[in-house]
């Protein structure tokens, strides 16, 4: 698995730390290991983790780093599920805080215990729902199949800061959905992506409210 791994981050363009590399597969370990008691995901052929799920989060690293450069960010991963891509970011960007929430509770206890196995420090898992938590001031709000575009914004709008956008990790673009968002929610750009290993469309879609400033925002347009 970990030349697997090491091949798909070469044709990411991204260069991870040994120690970061090993976190990723612990935490492959764990979730394997989890998933045979709880279900926390469909896919459990240990190479299809590694492409499926690893690779598919590790794709959006790039583009986040294009965009906010190595500045310490604090990001809310909305409908986390087995934690991604919340604990991918949080190894992948150790300075990034990460919190993770699930409406259930398996899912936010095996993120809570990646977290200290692995020696995680600023990720966190919030076992709620999403509306029900106090306002988080994240920089990015962000999810993977959580909802259609439209109720992801409307459901985590309090959450963001005041340079706060939204990125959302989907499949084909989401032409029908941007056409459902709220007049004051600008989509500003989508990003194709390309998963190693993975013969699938897929996107990650920017948006942010339209009343905000963002003549200062990190990687504004």
């Amino acid at each position: 698995m970990k030349h697997l791994l090491e091949s798909g981050l070469n044709r990411l363009g991204l260069r991870l730390r040994p120690e970061q590399i090993d976190q990723l597969l612990a935490y492959l370990t764990l979730l394997g290991k989890w998933n045979r008691v709880y279900n926390l995901t469909a896919v459990r052929d240990p190479a299809q983790m590694v492409t499926h799920h690893l690779l598919d989060c590790l794709s959006i690293i790039p583009p986040l780093q294009a965009r906010h450069g190595e500045q310490a960010l604090r990001v809310l991963d909305v409908g986390a599920g087995a934690g991604l891509p919340g604990v991918v970011i949080a190894i992948a960007r150790p300075s990034t805080e990460v919190i993770c929430v699930d409406t259930v509770a398996k899912k936010a206890s095996f993120i809570q215990q990646v977290a200290a196995e692995l020696g995680l420090s600023r990720l966190h898992a919030q076992h709620a729902r999403v509306e029900a938590l106090p306002p988080q001031q994240a920089d990015i709000v962000t999810s993977r199949a959580f909802a259609s575009l439209s109720d992801f914004v409307t459901l985590t709008r309090a959450h963001l800061g005041p340079q706060g956008v939204w990125m959302a990790m989907k499949g084909k673009r989401p032409d029908a959905e941007a056409a459902e968002l709220p007049p004051d929610v600008a989509l500003f750009h989508v990003e194709p992506l390309t998963v190693p290993g993975l013969d699938a469309e897929r996107c990650l879609v920017w948006m942010r409210p339209r009343f905000s400033d963002t003549s200062s925002s990190p990687g504004a347009p």
